[in-house]
């Protein structure tokens, strides 16, 4: 089987394999023919893949030579059009959200496979996309965010008089969320957190920040350590908190999200209102509705005084180490359905194999997926 790596919009600097990758698969006896500058924006040449073992061809040479073809970001309605019957693709493309497309992939009977629907097990922790690349967002939302204050980060004692430190606010303490702690804290910052998860408190704490409680959330360990929808009074009772510590805050970096659901609200325009002037909120939900209600996804939005950032796609910003992050992923995900002979196979009793294909033989067969779908 051949395999087709194409090179992403103008958008998107990543690369979904780096030569590092196709030099692995190459030893798999796997054939990697690679689409004609798909490296370049994150500094792999086509010489570099040519000498890992890929063919370099056109986009259309791809599309026609290859029966599995690997993205980053979900297909556009033009290279849907290109794909032949019952070939395969794999990429994030967010079924749950995205269900027309899911329809698409099974009216031309292919095989699909969404990377964002890697199960959170220990197994799956090595493919796991959504952590990697929200380790890259984390990191860069707070580094946006210490660009666009006009303050410090950290305290100062000067001749010229002390520095108060930033106060920054981190609503959602998943993968992205911790980062963001991280990276604040070592700026110099005074960290607070919010989480519905009461288990992830430890975690916020270890990391030197504040965790800010609301009594009353409700937990799901069927999840996969995802936050789960709340009832009314707790969602009256979180906001009241988020919006005191928003008031205060000079950062507040948005993380949080349900998968398949429009982002939780967070914070509304008057908690925005309340806010210091010269303060930023950074949105990583933006692409899903936001956490703000002045988000506005890959965006820049000023409203009373405040300096709002809608950005889905900071690892886009980072594409060396971001692609290289997410290339390990796949390449992982691959050695589960590549023998070292480069031979092909479904083993449907393998949960992650399982738990990630979407679309088989024109039919949707993932249960997740389905429930949404026929909801």
């Amino acid at each position: 089987m051949l395999i087709g790596l194409l090179k992403e919009g103008d958008s998107e600097n990543r690369v979904a394999l780096l030569p590092e990758m196709v030099s692995a698969l190459s030893q798999r006896k796997v054939t990697v023919y690679i689409e004609t500058g798909a490296g370049e924006s994150a500094l792999a040449s086509d010489a570099a893949y040519k000498d890992a073992g890929a063919t370099i061809a056109s986009r259309e040479e791809v599309l026609a030579k290859t029966d599995f073809l690997i993205g980053i970001h979900p297909p556009d309605k033009s290279l849907i059009e290109s794909f032949r019957k019952e070939q395969i693709w794999l990429s994030q493309y967010n079924p749950l959200w995205n269900t027309d497309l899911v329809n698409q992939f099974v009216s031309k009977k292919m095989t699909t496979f969404s990377m964002d629907m890697i199960p959170r097990s220990t197994q799956g922790q090595s493919m796991d996309v959504l952590s990697s690349q929200a380790t890259v967002a984390g990191y860069k939302a707070v580094l946006d965010a210490a660009n666009l204050l006009p303050t410090f980060f950290p305290m100062f004692m000067t001749a010229a008089g002390t520095i108060r430190p930033a106060t920054v606010l981190v609503l959602g303490a998943g993968v992205a969320g911790l980062q963001a702690i991280a990276t604040a804290k070592r700026l110099g910052a005074q960290v607070q957190a919010f989480d519905v998860r009461s288990a992830v408190k430890e975690e916020v704490m270890s990391l030197g920040a504040k965790f800010v409680e609301v009594e009353g959330a409700k937990e799901d360990a069927a999840a996969g350590g995802y936050a789960v929808e709340q009832t009314e009074e707790f969602k009256q009772k979180q906001q009241q908190a988020i919006n005191d510590h928003a008031a205060k805050a000079n950062v507040v970096i948005c993380t949080a999200q349900i998968p398949g659901r429009k982002a939780p609200l967070l914070l509304p325009e008057d908690a925005v209102a309340a806010m210091k002037p010269g303060a930023v909120i950074i949105d990583l939900a933006a692409s899903t509705g936001g956490n703000c209600a002045l988000s506005q996804d890959n965006k820049t939005v000023i409203k009373h005084g405040v300096t709002i950032i809608g950005q889905s796609n900071y690892p886009s910003l980072l594409p060396a180490d971001a692609s290289k992050m997410f290339g390990k992923n796949i390449l992982n995900f691959l050695e589960l359905l590549f023998n070292e002979e480069g031979a092909f196979s479904l083993n449907f009793d393998d949960v992650i194999i399982k738990g990630t294909c979407i679309t088989h033989e024109g039919a949707i067969i993932n249960e997740r997926v389905q429930a949404v779908i026929h909801s």
